[in-house]
């Protein structure tokens, strides 16, 4: 059996800048997370104590540790190191000898470390290039790539670095640029072989389900080899079998299942989930890997159909159309890597306990953890999956970017298309919006340019990896007529934010017929209890440098005032006003939503 050693834990974290620090901090984490444990810096959160850390992101760090590594491990045919998440730019050095470099934080990074590593002590070191000095010097190098409408205290420099886009500042949260092993990371030692991929499909016809497995095993011996699979739900085993794998490596079986329990997103059925294990087994039958992944048997799919007014847009679980009703999801903390499972299980059940059945993973954040996507699946809440590009500019004619992204693509696409809850991938957030906007020119990037990523790269990628969940190029995204026509009420969908950013009536809701919403909103202030968490007394006003500070949208706050008396006189006290804030913002979101729900077909 494949022999796993993890590297999470403790490790010593260097600063290799100006600044002389020198902590430990656990993995996964971020260099922040170590900083502020170790009190170097302040909370972040608090008043304006966020620009106390931008030197944060203009530092080289290393990250180093010791292990310990046995004789049977290194008896194996197969070492790896296996990085499934370092952030971003990033050199591998094991005992000494440079093994690796990384350069994107949503890839998993394998290297071979059979021949440096000895029985013993180890060491390793991962040295972090200060992602701020970067991303200028790829700007020096290449020109400043234009991003738009994020929010004051954003800087322009995440298009060259495959790298969290709002980490870098955005509209609704803070500029905390930082570096780390934000997931785990271990070593893994095979015998014979491995299996590399499981790719699973699925056909339904008439209530039965026929489901293909395709099998991708790595071989270190021409010694025969099998794969043995089991599907169970529960107790119940729905099928056992022995799959011959040939000498390429590759091997397809498909499996009938006469009486499937098909899942359903929340408010049309239940969420039976089936427990898929396939184990790589030697001509002896050892085992030499295992697999495991947990399915459900349905059809998700965007169904696009002409019709009188252009065409449809509307997602179809088993077959049967459903109103969407759901919500964007953006980084739960700006800390990714200290989400746990219940930080994810909390927002998610108030998600489907509030009716909703599906969430958008918007596109200037991360690809999420497995645990959100498992959470998904039990909940019944589909979801839309955008790829990590937001509102700028990219070098797609560089063939290296081009490369590192469709890994990064392959990657994501590979680890997340099996999940019951996946209903689409989609190329972006927002670019077709900035494409007529005055700061994008044909020598920043044009729509050739633009397309050779997004019509072409991702497509092409999940065309072949993902067939049974549908691709969307960006959004919104509106496919009749002059593509620069974004928010087409006769066909694709719209981001809808005339209220907010334009101070139209919250009527205007109701002139607004657009076939799918995927963004609209209205601010309010948080509750009372969460704004003294972060303020002093005197702190505690709507024009206080504070507060300003906090609202990072450049017109939110006189927004919210602006709204607020054309609906109520003037509250006597702030904790009224923000109480107030969230009752107006309840109302605006009523005049939506209860306008789109009459619309439903």
């Amino acid at each position: 059996m494949v022999n796993k050693q993890t590297l999470n834990g403790e490790w010593t974290i260097t600063s290799l800048g100006e600044r002389e620090v020198s902590v430990t901090g656990m993995v996964p984490g971020m260099v922040h997370e170590a900083l502020l444990q170790h009190d170097i810096i302040p909370d972040p959160f608090y008043q304006d104590q966020e620009q106390a850390q931008r030197w944060v992101g203009e530092t080289d760090w290393r990250y180093e540790r010791t292990f310990v590594v046995g004789e049977t491990l290194l008896a194996h045919d197969c070492v790896l190191l296996r990085c499934h998440g370092l952030d971003t730019i990033a050199t591998i050095s094991i005992n000494g000898r440079e093994i690796g470099t990384t350069e994107n934080m949503y890839r998993t990074y394998e290297f071979d470390v059979r021949e440096v590593l000895h029985a013993g002590d180890n060491s390793i070191s991962i040295t972090f290039a200060a992602p701020m000095v970067y991303s200028r010097q790829q700007e020096a190098e290449h020109g400043v790539m234009p991003t738009w409408s994020v929010g004051d205290h954003r800087v322009d420099a995440g298009s060259y670095i495959r790298k969290e886009p709002s980490n870098f500042g955005w509209d609704w949260g803070p500029q905390l640029v930082t570096s780390g092993i934000w997931r785990d990371i271990e070593l893994l030692a095979f015998n014979t072989g491995r299996i590399q991929d499981v790719q699973i499909l699925q056909e339904h016809h008439d209530g039965t389900v026929d489901l293909t497995l395709v099998l991708q095993v790595e071989r270190f011996h021409e010694l025969p080899q099998r794969a043995e699979v089991r599907l169970k739900q529960g107790d119940e085993t729905s099928f056992s079998l022995m799959i011959p794998i040939p000498e390429d490596g590759k091997a397809t079986s498909t499996v009938h299942i006469a009486k499937p329990h098909l899942w359903w997103v929340n408010g049309m059925g239940e969420q039976p989930l089936y427990d898929l294990t396939i184990t790589l087994k030697s001509v002896d039958d050892k085992p030499l890997d295992v697999v495991e992944k947990r399915i459900g048997l349905r059809t998700l799919r965007l169904d696009r159909h002409a019709d009188e007014w252009g065409e449809s847009f509307q997602f179809t679980c088993n077959g049967i159309p459903f109103f969407a009703k759901g919500a964007n999801w953006i980084p739960g903390d700006v800390y990714v890597a200290r989400m746990t499972r219940e930080d994810y299980a909390l927002p998610l059940r108030a998600a489907q306990e509030a009716n909703m059945n599906m969430v958008r993973v918007w596109g200037g954040g991360i690809y999420e953890s497995d645990d959100f996507y498992d959470l998904c699946d039990e909940l019944g809440l589909a979801v839309w999956q955008d790829f990590m590009f937001a509102c700028g500019t990219y070098p797609t004619t560089q063939e290296d970017f081009m490369a590192n992204v469709r890994a990064e693509a392959e990657d994501n696409v590979r680890r997340l298309r099996h999940h019951a809850s996946l209903a689409l991938w989609c190329g972006n957030n927002e670019l077709e919006m900035g494409l007529i906007a005055p700061h994008w020119t044909e020598h920043t990037m044009s729509w050739d340019d633009y397309g050779k990523l997004f019509d072409v790269l991702l497509a092409e990628v999940t065309a072949e990896l993902s067939p049974e969940t549908d691709y969307w190029p960006s959004s919104p995204h509106s496919p009749c007529g002059d593509r620069s026509d974004h928010i087409n009420e006769d066909c694709g969908d719209g981001h809808l934010w005339a209220v907010w950013h334009g101070k139209q009536p919250f009527e205007w809701y109701r002139t607004m017929n657009s076939r799918f919403v995927s963004e609209f909103g209205f601010q309010s202030f948080p509750e009372p209890r969460t704004t003294n968490e972060f303020t002093k007394p005197e702190d505690r006003n709507l024009t206080s440098y504070v507060m300003e500070y906090h609202q990072r949208s450049p017109i939110g706050n006189a927004t919210i005032l602006h709204y607020m008396l054309d609906w109520f006189q003037m509250p006597t006290s702030f904790e009224m006003m923000s109480w107030l804030s969230q009752y107006l913002q309840a109302i605006g979101m009523k005049y939506a939503v209860e306008h789109w729900r009459r619309n439903m077909p």
